[in-house]
């Protein structure tokens, strides 16, 4: 009788747990799987490394590579790219030590998909908001950076749907020359700036978070994937400091995402 091979059923059995919980930490996989952790971990790695199994930046937890898209569920699209700015996002935070977020569309707000926040010297600094966390449209440099490079078609969508809001945070909604200039200034500058009454966060949910940010968009061919950003602690630096220092990494970085996902299929 033919003999199974137990390293391979167990990293079947990995890769089933991933394909019933697509984000997963360490401890989920062994609740699913009862696999030892220590042999689990270099399963993971194992996979890891055959470009099978991808780690989220912010939290390390464990998803089904693109690389695998046949074999798992449909996965949202910007969690593909998620998984594509990653590895840049790490980069650019070794080189420039403020840390970087990816933010995309979520309705009436953005959402973090991914963040090299825990991976910062200034983490100690910088509050960690999770993957998920909301973020304002009108008032961030993130939003502000979208939305200046985005389609008219879906700007236009996006600020008809704040407009209905009677959220203080989306005044701007309701006075378009004013909103028109903000977003015509941040297309010139090159980069999305903090409105300067802004606290952080989506609509008055946490307390102000005392930072500053820049942000570019993922900008292809007229579409854009989402934004990222460069975040630090408003006493720390000065926005033009920042700009000096950060802004040429923080495009190029944008730029290789990008580039990368143009290599991608169903991405382009």
């Amino acid at each position: 009788m033919t003999k199974t091979i137990r390293s391979l059923e167990r990293g079947l059995q990995a890769l089933k747990a991933l394909h019933a919980t697509p984000i997963s930490s360490l401890h989920d996989i062994y609740e699913q799987t009862r696999i030892p952790k220590p042999t689990l971990l270099r399963i993971l790695l194992t996979l890891e490394q055959s470009g099978l199994v991808s780690r989220r930046l912010a939290d390390g937890r464990y998803r089904i590579s693109s690389g695998l898209t046949r074999l798992g569920r449909k996965r949202d699209r910007y969690d593909r790219v998620a998984e594509t700015a990653a590895p840049v996002l790490d980069r650019l935070c070794q080189k420039v030590s403020w840390p970087s977020d990816f933010m995309v569309p979520a309705g009436d707000h953005l959402e973090i998909r991914e963040s090299s926040r825990t991976h910062s010297p200034f983490m100690i600094y910088v509050n960690k908001d999770r993957i998920g966390t909301p973020v304002n449209w009108l008032l961030s440099a993130v939003g502000r950076a979208y939305l200046a490079y985005c389609p008219e078609s879906e700007r236009k969508k996006v600020i008809a749907l704040l407009r209905k809001s009677d959220r203080p945070e989306n005044w701007l909604a309701k006075d378009p020359a004013r909103l028109d200039a903000i977003l015509s200034e941040t297309k010139k500058r090159g980069y999305g700036l903090r409105d300067q009454t802004f606290a952080g966060g989506a609509y008055g949910t946490q307390s102000p978070d005392g930072l500053a940010g820049i942000a570019v968009p993922l900008l292809d061919r007229g579409r854009v994937h989402g934004v990222i950003n460069i975040i630090w602690p408003k006493p720390a630096r000065t926005v033009e400091e920042i700009v000096t220092q950060c802004l040429p990494s923080l495009q190029a970085a944008a730029a290789e995402i990008v580039n990368s996902l143009r290599k991608r299929p169903n991405m382009t």
